[in-house]
C-alpha cells in the first residue's frame, strides 16, 4: 500500500474515531477516499487528510481556536461551488484547471465559474490614459464602481452580462486600449507577440482564474456580501492582489532572478539561505508535491536560460518546486512582456474568480462579519 493512503482500520485508529464517524468526515469533503484497488468493497484514506484532521483534533475544538486557525491556510470559513484544491489538483467546478488551460478560452472558463452563459454586454470602452497598467486597472475600476449600482437585488442574467462585460474592461486595462476578439487574443496584439505567444498567455489567464479563498477572492468576498456592486468587489479583490505577500510576489520573484543572472545562480542561492532570507517563486502550502498551475506553465515554453539556471538551482538546494509566481516571471521573460505583466496577468486571469465569488456571495445575501478576539489593554467592567 502506498505510504499516502491508509486503511479504515488505521485512519480511525489516528483519529480515535468509530465507524460513523470517519465516513461523515469523508461526506463532508474532509477526508478524501476512493476504492481500495485488490478489493473494491474497501477504501482508502488519504493519509494527508487524516494527520491534518488528527492535528486539529490535537489542538482541541474551542471555537476561539477553531477561528484563529482558519485565518491562515486553516479550516474552510465558507461554503463554495466553485473552486478547491484536493490532492494536490486544482479544480474549477469539478473540472482540473490543468486540463482546462490546454484548450479552453479565458472567456469560457469565466463563463464556467459564473456558472452562466452570459456574454460580454456591448458597450465602448476607452482604457484611462494612465501610464502603467496597474494604474490603469485601477483607474477603471474605481471609475466603474463609483459608477454602477449594488449588485444586490438585481435580477441574475443582468448580473451575469455585467460581469462579462467587467472582464472585458480588465483586458482593455491591461492591452491599453479598446479591442475586439479573444481576450488573450487582444493581449497578444497589445504585447506584439505571435499565435503561439498569445497561447501561452491564454494558458496562463486560465490557470489564474481563481485559487478557491485566496487573500484577494476573500476581500472580494466581503464586499459582496456588503450588497456593493460587482466593480466594488473586483476592486477590493485588485487591492488585496496589490500587496508583496500575494500579487505583488512576482516583483520579488524578478530580484531573486536578478540577484541570480549577477552571481550565479547556485551562489545567489547558497547565499539567500545562509542569510535565512527566503526564496520567493517556490513552494506553495496547499500543493506540498509542487503548484500544478507552475508545472503546466512551464512545460509549455522553454524559459530562457538564466531562468532554468534558477529553476534548477532551488530545486537542488531545498526540494522545493516552482509556483505560479516564478511560472509567470519565466513566461514574462520569455516572452519579453512589459515589467508590470506577471502581475497584469494575474489581476486578470483572476478577475474571473472574483466575479464568481462575487456573484456567489451575493446570492447568499448573508453579510461577512466575523468579530476580533481583544487582546489589548484592560478596562474596567461597565
Amino acid at each position: 500500500m502506498a505510504d499516502d493512503w491508509l486503511d479504515a482500520d488505521q485512519a480511525m485508529a489516528r483519529l480515535g474515531v468509530r465507524p460513523q464517524t470517519l465516513y461523515a468526515y469523508v461526506s463532508r469533503g474532509r477526508i478524501e477516499a476512493h476504492a481500495h484497488p485488490e478489493d473494491p468493497r474497501r477504501s482508502l484514506y488519504r493519509a494527508s487528510d487524516v494527520a491534518a484532521l488528527a492535528g486539529r483534533k490535537a489542538r482541541g475544538r474551542k471555537a476561539a481556536d477553531v477561528a484563529a486557525a482558519a485565518i491562515a491556510w486553516g479550516e474552510p470559513v465558507l461554503a463554495s461551488a466553485i473552486t478547491t484544491v484536493r490532492a494536490g489538483r486544482l479544480w474549477y467546478r469539478g473540472h482540473d484547471a490543468v486540463e482546462l488551460a490546454r484548450t479552453e478560452s479565458f472567456e469560457a472558463v469565466g463563463r464556467l465559474l459564473r456558472d452562466d452563459a452570459a456574454e460580454a454586454a456591448v458597450a465602448a470602452h476607452a482604457p484611462s490614459p494612465a501610464p502603467t497598467i496597474r494604474a490603469r486597472l485601477f483607474a477603471d475600476l474605481a471609475a466603474r464602481a463609483g459608477e454602477d449600482r449594488p449588485a444586490r437585488g438585481r435580477a441574475p442574467l443582468m448580473l451575469a452580462q455585467e460581469a462579462a462585460g467587467l472582464l472585458d474592461l480588465v483586458a482593455d486595462a491591461v492591452a491599453g486600449r479598446a479591442g475586439e476578439g479573444l481576450i488573450h487574443q487582444r493581449l497578444a496584439a497589445a504585447w506584439g507577440l505571435d499565435a503561439a505567444g498569445g497561447d501561452l498567455v491564454r494558458r496562463a489567464l486560465v490557470l489564474l482564474a481563481d485559487h478557491e479563498l485566496n487573500a484577494s477572492t476573500f476581500a472580494a468576498r466581503v464586499a459582496a456580501s456588503t450588497g456593493a456592486s460587482l466593480s466594488a468587489s473586483a476592486l477590493a479583490g485588485l487591492s488585496a492582489l496589490s500587496g508583496p505577500l500575494h500579487g505583488g510576489m512576482a516583483a520579488r520573484v524578478e530580484a531573486l532572478a536578478r540577484e541570480a543572472k549577477r552571481e550565479g545562480a547556485e551562489r545567489a542561492v547558497a547565499v539567500r539561505l545562509d542569510q535565512g532570507a527566503p526564496l520567493p517563486g517556490f513552494g506553495h502550502p496547499l500543493y506540498p508535491d509542487g503548484d500544478p498551475r507552475a508545472a503546466a506553465l512551464l512545460a509549455a515554453f522553454d524559459p530562457a536560460p538564466d531562468m532554468a539556471a534558477l529553476h534548477a538551482a532551488v530545486v537542488a538546494a531545498t526540494g522545493q518546486a516552482a509556483n505560479i509566481d516564478f511560472a509567470l516571471v519565466a513566461l514574462a521573460r520569455t516572452l519579453k512582456l512589459p515589467d508590470d505583466a506577471p502581475f497584469a496577468l494575474f489581476a486578470a486571469g483572476r478577475t474571473a474568480g472574483w466575479l464568481a465569488h462575487a456573484l456567489e456571495q451575493a446570492r447568499t445575501g448573508r453579510l461577512i462579519r466575523p468579530r476580533a478576539r481583544y487582546v489589548g489593554d484592560a478596562f474596567p467592567p461597565p
